[in-house]
């Protein structure tokens, strides 16, 4: 089998679709479908179901995907170990995102790496804060901005700050929240994300520590896609506080004022990784972005959701 044949595997799969992997690796539909059949091949397994939504992994290709990653991770660092030793920083680093770019100042940060490490190229994948901590463990990201408690074994994480969040619902519930009690407001309609994500873990320990649950009524993974929802009369949910607060002074939502939580927003890598050229050069880039600077709508110092 050949490399370029497991980075399409990894493709579609990430992409759910031949057309789409197509696109991002600059090859023709057919060229994708064709890698794949010849990879299954040889394989011996059929790797994806064709639906007519795309194409989903089947459960040998969904077991196979782990071993695959891997490859490709230790082909990258014999690449890297070969630049090295010619003095170079460089190779490819696979790089999770939460929520809000700005608000992880994520542009300067890449901004400084291309100024200083020019050979070294960053591959961007958005995630939920619990699935970003997961795959940094598992090795499937070499780093990731991070939401929550770090207590993952095989993790250490730069600390960047505290992040504040407000209780936030739709405008024309002012009446109905103000004054009311925790239980009141766990009775309210909510605007969930997923239970592996840091924001969900904020609003049920917000209500676990009063002995209540929240009703959820919409689960959503996007931050603006929950700030609309809470706009347009579905539900409270927790939203970042100077967004609350804004979008309360445009008289879009009201904040409930007892409701308030802070999450620590990390920058993540696998422990032992700190000398590694290319996890040491991106920590160098991050703590430079990120020192003597107070981010937009901190207590101290942090960023988006989660």
């Amino acid at each position: 089998m050949e490399l370029y044949q497991l980075r399409t595997f990894i493709t579609v799969a990430e992409l759910g679709h031949t057309t789409r992997a197509a696109e991002k690796l600059h090859l023709s539909q057919p060229a994708v479908s064709a890698q794949i059949k010849s990879l299954e091949d040889e394989l011996g397994v059929t790797l994806f179901e064709r639906t007519s939504g795309g194409m989903r992994l089947t459960r040998a290709g969904a077991g196979l995907l782990p071993h695959v990653e891997q490859v490709l991770a230790a082909t990258q660092d014999l690449r890297t170990a070969a630049k090295a030793m010619k003095g170079e920083t460089a190779g490819r680093l696979r790089v999770g995102t939460v929520s809000d770019p700005q608000s992880l100042r994520l542009g300067m940060v890449l901004s400084k790496m291309v100024e200083i490490h020019p050979l070294v190229s960053i591959e961007l994948h958005h995630e939920v804060s619990g699935v970003a901590l997961e795959k940094v463990a598992a090795g499937r990201l070499d780093a990731s901005f991070y939401f929550g408690d770090l207590d993952a074994a095989g993790v250490a994480g730069l600390a960047l700050g505290a992040f504040p969040y407000r209780v936030a619902g739709p405008a024309a519930w002012k009446e109905r929240i103000e004054g009311g009690a925790w239980s009141d407001i766990a009775a309210q309609p909510w605007v969930m994300t997923p239970p592996v994500s840091t924001h969900s873990q904020l609003v049920r320990r917000l209500f676990r520590e009063r002995g209540l649950a929240p009703t959820q009524v919409v689960e959503a993974d996007n931050e603006s896609v929950i700030a609309t929802l809470v706009s347009a009369g579905v539900g409270l949910s927790l939203l970042r506080e100077n967004l609350a607060l804004d979008k309360q002074a445009r008289g879009e939502v009201c904040v409930w004022e007892p409701g308030r939580v802070e999450t620590t927003l990390w920058f993540i890598y696998p422990a032992g990784r700190e000398r590694d050229p290319l996890i040491a050069a991106l920590l160098d880039a991050v703590r430079d972005v990120w020192r003597d600077t107070k981010p937009e709508g901190s207590g101290d110092a942090a960023a988006s959701a989660a």
